[in-house]
């Protein structure tokens, strides 16, 4: 498993973490940083595993 799927991971679940945080103190501004967060998680997730199906592992 390439290291960019678990940072990957990582950091989609700081995302979610922050994501709530801003919904329930009504902080706009760390509710978006928390998206933005989880989907640049998403893309490095992406990116380790298609490393991962070069290398030719599960």
């Amino acid at each position: 498993m390439d290291k960019d799927r678990v940072e990957g991971v990582v950091e989609k679940a700081k995302g979610t973490v922050k994501e709530v945080a801003g919904k329930v103190m009504g902080d706009a501004k760390l509710e978006a940083e928390g998206k933005a967060q989880k989907v640049g998680g998403t893309v490095q997730n992406t990116v380790g595993g298609a490393k991962d199906a070069i290398r030719g592992n599960p």
